[in-house]
């Protein structure tokens, strides 16, 4: 039994150092933070927007095409780490398919880009 508990030993350090650094991390700020509260500091802020009353105003479609581009690129990346570490296994068709893929990603943000969708003016 006691060969059991020594062999969690590491996960328990483990998770002790981890303890130990969340406290840290969360307690420093609230000892060395300079504390100059303004109201505008004090404001709420979320998307751009300043804070309204009305949960029905409508926003800029801007904001949704960033995000819908966001996570099209984002789950490009997803898909890139996997097939770099694996390219050696899957062979010149994972090659081939992610390279259709890419182009198929390619041909979005082209045409995105063309209609003006990453134009803040």
């Amino acid at each position: 039994m006691q060969d059991l508990a020594l062999s969690y030993l590491p996960v328990v350090i483990f998770m002790g150092v981890a303890a130990a650094i969340t406290l840290i991390l969360m307690i420093t700020p609230i000892l060395i933070a300079y504390k100059n509260p303004t109201p505008e500091k004090l404001s709420a802020y979320e998307c751009g927007f300043d804070a309204f009353d009305d949960a029905r105003m409508k926003f800029d479609v801007r904001f949704y095409l960033v995000s819908i581009l966001f996570i099209i690129f984002d789950l490009e990346v997803a898909f890139l780490f996997p097939w770099a570490i694996s390219l050696g296994k899957i062979g010149l068709f994972g090659f081939w398919s992610m390279i259709v893929f890419l182009a198929v990603l390619t041909v979005g943000f082209i045409y995105e880009w063309r209609k003006g969708a990453l134009e803040w003016d």
